[in-house]
This record gives C-alpha cells, sequence and structure tokens, in this order.
C-alpha cells in the first residue's frame, strides 16, 4: 500500500483557509486568513508558487474571475479545495493531532 505524501506547512494552511472562506477563496483573502488565524505573514509570490504546486498534485483547482478594475484590470485568482485536497488536509490534520497526544505535560511551562 503506498505512503500517503505529506503537507507541508504552508500548503496545510493554504487548504484550511480556502476550506473556510469556500467561495471568497482568492490569493489576497487567503493571506488574510492565514495571517489573522496564525499571525503568520505569507508574500503573494510564496502563496502563488504553493498554489501551483496544490493544483499540479490536484489537491485544488483555480480559476481566474472577472477583470477587476480596482486592480488594474487584473483579475483574481480563486480556488477551489478539490475532494482529494479535502481528504489530504484531514489525513494530515489526523496524522497531526495523533502527535500531540499526551505531549501537554512534556512542553514544560
Amino acid at each position: 500500500m503506498p505512503r500517503p505524501a505529506f503537507l507541508g506547512e504552508l500548503e496545510q494552511m493554504v487548504l484550511a483557509a480556502a476550506i473556510r472562506l469556500g467561495d471568497a477563496a482568492y490569493g489576497a483573502a487567503v493571506i488574510r486568513e492565514i495571517e489573522r488565524a496564525t499571525g503568520r505573514r505569507v508574500p503573494s509570490g510564496s502563496l502563488s508558487i504553493t498554489v501551483d504546486r496544490l493544483e499540479e498534485k490536484r489537491l485544488i483547482r483555480s480559476r481566474l474571475g472577472d477583470p477587476d478594475p480596482d486592480r488594474g484590470g487584473r483579475p483574481r485568482r480563486y480556488i477551489v479545495v478539490s475532494a482529494q485536497g479535502k481528504r489530504a488536509v484531514g489525513a494530515s490534520r489526523a496524522a497531526m493531532l495523533e502527535l500531540w497526544k499526551g505531549i501537554e505535560t512534556r512542553l514544560g511551562g
């Protein structure tokens, strides 16, 4: 049986943010959601590379919206998490929760 591919930290964050945002998941909104939830700043270039990688893995699909005059005519890139992506982030979450079990007392303070 093949081992599951594990997700990187930013991949997990992008998938989780996109799932939370639903139809409103596009680049800047995903960045804001990650920063709001984690305090981590994500450069737009890093997000773009991660979205490309997730799309290659078939964990998401992206599409361009209509040109936006407020963005100088550039369209937003919307992100939709595939069923495979939802399974991957669920498996990643379950694995991390399993690893965290029982370590609270070992963390100190």
